[in-house]
């Protein structure tokens, strides 16, 4: 088959191809990719008779059982139906090992694979995209109209309408990621069910902004050595059109007032008094998180991970715009894992210190 176009992928979703037995679905927004993969699984399940079967592999089961996969989508069921396997690209499940698979013909079932941006030269994508027997979905971040149909799809089941200026509001917090967009949507809708109609107040209210959301996870989990964590973060984000300044920005200020606080609490005053000082003040809700983390950070490691954001910033600005965005992601993941890794040293520190003598 070929690449799947966006505006072409909602109703392939709804009704597969015949002859198509394997899809790769790939982009920015891991939220689509894997609502989509969910919504193909489901709907090849009810086209099989009797219903198909889904089941979901990973690494584990595959180092386990190298010829489990092969296996599954080479068997017909002895009760008819079909199986659907649904996996995320990774070590062990790559374009070499599904090559023979889907060129040579042999997939009885229907295979599903979910994957994160891949470049049009990728050999998954590639695999997919020149196979008769396969097709490869692009999953990009929503657009305001598909935003638009999101939200309607939320709320008609619930009965509620919402006024333009509501919706436009509503919109333009959303868009970061499906799954997130959705969330802050259903959210929404339980908060004003039984009214009939969201106006704006009732955004304000619950639904916070999507963007902010997105950056913010990305700044506590290297706040916390989540290396891993902060890096897929980031690449969401900057794949659904943050811009890697901005995560520089949340950075700086996340850590400047860890630091203020930290240097209030070792000059003496209370956890308390230290936050209670903070403009603006920190969130009730994220109160105890970033206590937390003024708790395990020292003012010394504080301050070098200040430096490592400053210098981040000005390797970024220093060019006066020749730096692209490819290398300002760079320059920013790099920040961030290093920012982790100082979080990292700073737990084992403290575990050292715990153990007793």
């Amino acid at each position: 088959m070929s690449a799947v176009k966006p505006q072409q992928a909602d109703a392939f979703l709804k009704a597969p191809p015949r002859g198509v037995s394997a899809v790769l679905l790939h982009g920015g927004d891991p939220g689509l990719v894997s609502e989509r993969a969910q919504t193909l699984a489901k709907r090849v399940a009810e086209l099989a008779k009797p219903l198909g079967e889904i089941l979901r592999l990973d690494d584990n089961d595959l180092d386990a059982d190298p010829d489990r996969l092969v296996v599954e989508l080479g068997t017909i069921p002895m009760f008819g139906g079909r199986k659907i396997i649904r996996a995320n690209q990774s070590r062990k499940l790559n374009a070499a090992m599904l090559k023979p698979l889907i060129e040579g013909g042999k997939i009885e079932g229907f295979l599903i694979v979910e994957a994160g941006q891949l470049k049009a030269e990728d050999a998954m994508r590639a695999l997919f995209e020149k196979s008769d027997s396969a097709a490869a979905i692009a999953c990009y971040a929503d657009e305001a109209r598909d935003l638009e149909g999101l939200v309607r799809d939320v709320l008609a089941p619930l009965n509620l309408d919402i006024s333009p200026e509501a919706k436009r509001l509503l919109i333009s917090r959303l868009g970061a990621d499906r799954q997130l967009s959705r969330a802050e949507i259903e959210k929404l809708g339980l908060y004003a069910l039984g009214k009939g109609r969201i106006e704006e107040d009732d955004v304000e209210a619950v639904v916070g902004d999507a963007s902010e959301m997105a950056v913010d996870k990305i700044i506590q989990a290297a706040a916390n050595g989540r290396a891993q964590v902060a890096l897929n973060e980031c690449e969401r984000a900057v794949a659904a059109g943050e811009s890697p300044q901005y995560v520089i920005i949340a950075a700086l200020k996340h850590f400047q007032r860890l630091h203020r606080v930290r240097m209030a609490l070792e000059t003496g005053a209370s956890m308390e008094d230290a936050l209670r000082g903070l403009r603006p003040p920190v969130f009730f809700k994220q109160k105890d998180a970033f206590a937390a983390q003024v708790e395990a950070w020292s003012s010394a490691l504080l301050t070098r991970g200040l430096q490592r954001i400053t210098e981040t910033q000005r390797a970024t600005r220093a060019a006066g715009g020749q730096f692209g965005s490819m290398d300002e992601t760079v320059l920013t993941e790099s920040m961030l894992l290093d920012l982790a890794r100082l979080a990292a040293s700073r737990n084992t520190a403290n575990k050292t210190r715990s153990r007793p003598s």
